[in-house]
């Protein structure tokens, strides 16, 4: 085969995938004004990962899109999420769905979690002209590690530089709130349910300081997509099962509305 296991370079070679181009729409400062989705956060547990997005897209000063879906197996065993210009992002994450996809028919087995990671920066790189032109994708990429047998967590930039994250992590423009969350509330060895909990509370202080980081809406039942990452595979968390635990945050926020607060040695809070 011509492009062997790649199928973002057979797209390429065939000339299926059209090179970027600025749209007609700019905005003030150069940038293409179109939706942008913000924040994701993934932080590791003793049984794998989970990882977590608000459902807030904003064009501006506009909120574009209210239950956006940001968080997305990407295979049986990974999964990503995506900040940044939203259209470009998803039709991102479908061609790297596709990719690992492509690679096992090809190949007869999978590739290995550094691979992923790898293959998603090369087409970050790909991208890099439509980022140059205000239509940057920031994803960060999670999953089990089935040779390691553990979870693991990726950030990148818009260059398709590759980092491997230790125990959590946030993009998007909360993630700068969000990441002061997960540091107080994380610890080693997190159960899954914990972790969850966990991931819906540093959300919730993302939006607090964040406009463009949507907070769970009960009243229109919108709540935060999280997947989780084990041994057995992804899950994606039904909206019953995080519906129960945002309402337990929100509950808890009536009394302290800044969120739980973070142990001191000698058990003081």
């Amino acid at each position: 085969m011509a492009h062997g296991s790649s199928f973002a370079e057979f797209l390429s070679g065939s000339g299926l995938w059209p090179a970027p181009t600025l749209g007609a729409s700019v905005g003030s400062s150069g940038s293409v004004d179109v939706p942008h989705a913000t924040t994701i956060v993934a932080l590791s547990t003793s049984a794998g990962i989970v990882m977590a997005g608000d459902r807030r897209a904003t064009m501006g000063n506009i909120i574009a899109q209210r239950d956006i879906e940001k968080v997305f197996p990407a295979d049986e065993h990974t999964v990503v999420g995506i900040a940044g210009a939203a259209g470009v992002a998803v039709e991102l994450v479908r061609l790297f769905q596709v990719e690992l996809e492509h690679y096992e028919k090809i190949e007869g087995v999978p590739l290995s979690l550094d691979g992923k990671a790898n293959r998603l920066a090369t087409l970050l790189r790909g991208n890099l002209g439509m980022a140059m032109q205000g239509l940057a994708v920031v994803p960060l990429f999670a999953g089990y590690d089935l040779d390691r047998g553990r979870g693991r967590i990726f950030s990148y930039d818009v260059t398709g530089g590759r980092y491997e994250e230790r125990d959590h992590h946030a993009v998007g423009s909360g993630s700068v709130f969000a990441r002061g969350s997960l540091k107080k509330l994380y610890r080693a060895g997190m159960s899954t349910d914990d972790a969850v909990m966990a991931v819906v509370e540093a959300l919730y202080d993302a939006a607090d300081d964040d406009s463009a980081t949507g907070g769970p809406d009960l009243t229109r039942r919108i709540f935060p997509v999280i997947a989780v990452a084990e041994a057995d595979g992804v899950r994606m968390l039904p909206d019953a099962e995080v519906g129960a635990v945002v309402e337990r945050v929100v509950s808890a926020r009536m009394t302290h509305p800044d969120g739980p607060t973070a142990s001191l040695p000698g058990g003081a809070a």
